[in-house]
């Protein structure tokens, strides 16, 4: 953990999973370490796969985010964004998460604009003098009622005073879970299938959210030498998701292998700490129509069914990171560092005979994608007496960008736009600055105040800038990691995103923060250059109308907006006698996104919602109740053709029991049943024909149904 960030974080939120009641509720509700995120002030989730939530700090998502995980910065390669960072970790292996939201200082950020997510694994334990071996072991397993959820996830480690092993390993599976009523007509997965097709296709009732299912495993070594205050750390990951539907893309998972290597060291010296770090990962990803969906298309004799449109995804990302605290006084620290990140991505989609418009050649969505990046940063942190802190940080950000020569299915029907793709200048530089400056004002120990404000500069992604076909609209829809069942070419000419943040914080809190707190964080963002879906016409593209209620797009530079205010708060309502202690907890987050070159609404921006709870402790036992109320989405961007949803409110009850070596779980989830369309769940295209007019339209992804979800962890 970075010891630091608690005291210039505007604001840190430090998730700890095993001690924070409402995030233990998350990780047994859900398998997606992005969930851990979801009561927390401020942050949000673009829902998509079971594992693969997006997300979302203060109205920005995705790739506008900073995401690391056991210090590797990890990229999402797959044109839906199928395989986000955070779904390369368990729940179950998550020890600690720290959000930076907004001033983000510039030793953990760049290459983003919102913030910053750090997630890590426990840190390594080692026996203590005069101790032969530290064994430990963590057995635990769940089932969640709705969708029939079940795994097992199992930690081990072994350790004398100089070296430690540990081995982590987790396995989940799930069916498609069911709304809180009907919210489609009930009948075959396939809408235009044959009868014989359909058949094996099965049948989708009418609560039933089609290509919900999901199945993952996950397994992680770690290794570790000590020498005084030296650590040396090798780590190694797995994972293999054999398939994995996403109900708001057209195609689903049909496999995602990952392999990770991790090599960092540490040390203190007598100046301050050095730290280092090189890693590696290769994806190996697949995408095809999952059993709830369909391709038909009709070309004259040869019309009928098809096998689908097999894609495939290979992404390799190598880093290396060398970072320096050092302590200049007893007042200033000076934290410098370099990082290199160094990323390679193939996308290409075999071809799909008899189908004219997907053979004979294979599809090269992108070729040899390259993008390199090169950071240095200095920042000083200066604590001037008891009641005043400040941080200024500067960092300097080059980013290379390329890729090769593409070729569509055939050169009938793609040969224009692979030839103009090709003649195109394709290798981009982008020099971009980060800068952070906040204070910190601490007058007694009841109450602290920050403010900030920070410039943050990001450079497209490989399919914003990449993503080349305009020749129809099947090609285009695959090139969507927003939801949205829109289909999307890039624009070769986006300039980086620059983010103009100004945000403050008040903190009052009892002299001991254990009884009472309440924190507010208004903030307001003026993003430069921002990278927003246009028009095909207004960049040049000629993209064809679509019959379907859906919107072939391009992307360009605009201008946008966002403030909004984060509030939360915690009370200790009684405390001790026979009926243990009782606290109210609660939280709001309010974000408005605009754009101001067109006046329309921002994509995806979560409305006023709150979260309110009752927590009851009495020995090992912890009861909770929690309301969840979100208010009606109005606000919609009409170019991508966006769905409003009403409000709604959700009951959820959650229990747990710690003995020694044990641990019960008991949750209910929205125990009303209650239907809800999920106002960032995008557009629902889970089941039919989706590739044609028969996938069902206007509808947004329904949230979940009531779900009963048990759990138990034994430990040694």
């Amino acid at each position: 953990m970075i010891a630091y960030a608690e005291e210039v974080a505007l604001p840190s939120i430090d998730v700890r999973a095993e001690k924070i009641q409402e995030n233990t509720a998350s990780s047994l509700s859900s398998s997606d370490t992005a969930s851990l995120l979801e009561n927390e002030p401020g942050v949000s989730l673009y829902r998509a796969g079971g594992v693969s939530s997006l997300p979302v700090i203060h109205g920005l998502a995705d790739d506008r985010i900073r995401i690391k995980v056991d210090g590797m910065d990890l990229i999402s390669s797959c044109a839906n964004h199928m395989n986000p960072p955070l779904s390369y970790i368990d729940p179950s292996n998550v020890d600690n998460i720290k959000v930076f939201a907004g001033i983000t200082p510039v030793s953990v950020g760049g290459d983003s604009i919102a913030g910053t997510i750090i997630v890590n694994s426990a840190a390594p334990e080692f026996a203590k003098d005069g101790q032969d071996l530290l064994i430990k072991a963590q057995i635990g397993t769940f089932y969640r009622s709705n969708n029939d959820a079940r795994g097992v996830n199992l930690s081990t480690s072994v350790a004398n005073d100089k070296v430690y092993m540990r081995y982590t390993g987790s396995t989940v599976e799930a069916n498609n879970y069911t709304a809180g009523g009907d919210f489609k007509p009930a009948g075959l997965a396939a809408v235009n299938a044959s009868a014989d097709r359909a058949k094996d296709r099965g049948y989708l009732a009418g609560d039933e959210v089609g290509s919900s299912y999901y199945k993952s495993h996950n397994h992680a070594l770690a290794f570790g030498v000590k020498l005084d205050n030296h650590l040396v750390e090798l780590k190694l990951g797995l994972q293999d998701i054999p398939y994995q539907g996403f109900a708001n893309q057209r195609m689903d998972m049909t496999g995602n292998d990952s392999q990770q290597i991790n090599l960092s060291y540490t040390g203190q010296y007598a100046w301050g700490n050095l730290e280092a770090r090189v890693y590696n990962e290769r994806i190996r990803h697949s995408m095809q129509m999952g059993d709830d969906k369909l391709y038909w298309y009709g070309m004259g004799a040869i019309a009928g069914m098809v096998p689908g449109m097999p894609m495939d995804t290979e992404g390799k990302t190598t880093g290396a990171n060398l970072r320096g605290d050092i302590n200049l006084s007893p007042r200033d620290t000076l934290r410098v560092g370099l990082e290199y990140q160094r990323y390679r991505l193939d996308d290409y989609w075999v071809a799909s005979p008899p189908s004219p418009m997907m053979s004979p050649n294979t599809f090269w969505n992108i070729n040899n994608g390259q993008r390199d990046r090169y950071d240095v940063f200095a920042e000083w942190e200066a604590k001037w007496n008891s009641q005043w802190l400040s941080l200024l940080g500067l960092r300097s950000s080059t980013v290379k960008m390329d890729a090769g020569n593409v070729q569509g299915y055939n050169a009938v029907m793609y040969g224009a736009a692979a030839t103009a793709f090709n003649k195109a200048d394709r290798s981009k530089t982008d020099n971009n600055i980060d800068v952070t400056a906040l204070a910190r004002f601490t007058p007694d120990a009841g109450q602290t105040f920050e403010a900030g404000y920070a410039m943050k500069t990001r450079s497209p992604n490989v399919y914003e800038r990449f993503a080349w076909s305009n020749s129809n609209t099947m090609v285009m829809n695959m090139n969507n990691w927003v939801g949205d069942g829109n289909g999307y070419v890039g624009n070769l000419n986006l300039k980086p995103e620059t983010a103009h943040t100004l945000s403050a914080t008040a903190n009052w809190h009892d002299n001991a923060q254990q009884n009472w707190n309440l924190k507010v964080t208004p903030y307001f963002t003026y993003v430069d250059d921002y990278i927003d879906a246009v028009a095909c016409a207004k960049v040049g593209k000629v993209c064809a109308a679509r019959p379907d209620g859906f919107v072939n797009l391009s992307l360009d530079n605009q201008s946008a907006r966002l403030y909004g205010v984060d509030v939360s708060g915690k009370m200790l309502l009684a405390n001790g006698g026979g009926f243990g202690n009782f606290s109210a907890l609660g939280a709001l987050n309010y974000v408005r996104g605009k754009n101001r070159d067109t006046g329309d609404d921002l994509y995806n921006i979560m409305p006023l919602n709150t979260k309110v709870a009752l927590e009851h402790k009495l020995g090992g036992w912890t009861n909770t109740i929690q309301a969840k109320l979100v208010d009606s989405k109005d606000n919609v961007q009409a170019v991508r053709k966006e769905l409003k949803t009403a409000g709604y409110g959700l009951l959820n009850l959650y229990s747990s029991y710690d003995w020694k070596n044990a641990r019960f779980d008991l949750g209910v989830e929205n125990v009303f049943d209650k239907y809800y369309a999920d106002p960032l769940g995008g557009a629902y295209v889970g089941q039919g024909a989706t590739m044609g007019t028969g996938v069902l339209h206007g509808i947004v992804v329904p949230g979940m149904g009531r779900s009963v979800n048990v759990g138990l962890t034994l430990k040694y």
